[in-house]
């Protein structure tokens, strides 16, 4: 029992611990102290700047203090690869001179080039390179759990007795059910998603962490290939009920035909903006109970700040442990709306 409370206790500790570090490591600017003396903390800039994406990995620090792990540039302008690392722009305020061609930066991390070419952007980004650190974990975990399965005599152990379970849990408790008896067809690419998305939900409860699953970009080509898997599966009895809805009379077929065709990009549409929309609140709102710390210091002084504390570390502890419910239930929903919209492209009806 005490060993048990033991570990509750450090995991709690570990959860509060990441949060504050998290906003700290994501401050551009000056936590402690406002620009004036008689300015209240201001915590919007802090905030966006942890939730959207960047050239550079900014780990903790700001200004000339600060420490950020810089990332490849790739351009591609008039016929020419220009590839430089991010730390070349000095935060914005130096410029990268290729041939005729010069680049800068803005404070929101936009990229242009000063006499007007356009350019395709290649760039390794935060977000993209948060993927290919979830990417090698996938493997790794998966690898080792595979070489475990294949030489396990007993009862699963370690790692695999984590993922089998949640394998099986897909399979049987998501796929199956709304798919039917051609589910074996689509199971790759469901576990895929499933297991995409729950990692890079949780990698993005880390300190310093890229929020991956709550930029809209993301979301968005994910629902896209929802979108081209379901479509491309539909049967004749699929379209049928798109373009001849049974039942509906022939006056009302010039109004239900385009309400049909709307409902295709509607389904995806409300599952890009679900996990865009839950992973986002969830980053926001716990930033925003750490920020009210520091509002009420500029504001109102250190008494203040250390009255407040206790309670925003309270609500910071729920919101971590929902967060961690929230990655699973988000790749949980995504998977199963995206199931089911398979299923009913593929159902016979008769």
């Amino acid at each position: 029992m005490i060993s048990f409370s033991l570990k509750k206790s450090v995991f709690i500790i570990v959860l509060f611990t990441l949060s504050i570090s998290s906003f700290l490591a994501s401050d551009p600017g000056n936590i402690s102290s406002p620009t004036s003396e008689n300015e209240v903390y201001n915590p919007v800039p802090s905030i966006m700047h942890h939730i959207s994406d960047a050239h550079e990995w900014h780990l903790w620090g700001e200004g000339d203090k600060s420490f950020s792990i810089p990332l490849p540039i790739i351009l591609y302008t008039e016929g020419n690869f220009d590839i430089f690392m991010s730390s070349g722009f000095h935060h914005g305020h130096s410029k990268i001179i290729k041939d005729n061609r010069t680049y800068s930066i803005d404070h929101h991390g936009h990229i242009s080039e000063d006499s007007g070419l356009s350019f395709i952007d290649f760039s390794i980004t935060k977000n993209v390179a948060s993927m290919l650190i979830g990417l090698l974990v996938l493997l790794l975990i998966f690898g080792i759990s595979g070489i475990k399965a294949k030489n396990n005599k007993g009862a699963p152990s370690g790692i695999l007795s984590f993922l089998e379970p949640l394998v099986l849990f897909v399979r049987d408790d998501i796929v199956k059910p709304n798919i039917g008896k051609n589910y074996n067809k689509y199971l790759p690419y469901l576990l895929t998603l499933f297991f995409f998305i729950l990692v890079n939900n949780l990698l993005g409860l880390l300190p310093g962490s890229a929020n991956v699953t709550g930029n809209i970009a993301i979301t968005l080509v994910l629902s896209f290939i929802t979108l081209i898997v379901t479509n491309f599966s539909g049967n004749k009895s699929y379209w049928g009920h798109i373009f001849n809805p049974p039942g509906v009379p022939l006056a009302l077929m010039p109004i239900m035909i385009p309400i049909e065709i709307v409902g295709i990009f509607t389904k995806p549409f409300a599952l890009m903006i679900r996990l865009f929309a839950n992973i986002s609140a969830g980053h926001i709102i716990i930033l925003s109970l750490i920020s009210l710390i520091f509002m009420a210091q500029s504001g109102l002084g250190n008494i203040a700040a250390w009255s407040l504390s206790p309670v925003a570390v309270v609500f910071v502890l729920f919101m971590d442990l929902i967060e961690v419910l929230v990655a699973f239930l988000q790749a949980y929903i995504f998977t199963l709306l995206t199931s089911l919209f398979i299923g009913l492209a593929t159902v016979d009806h008769h």
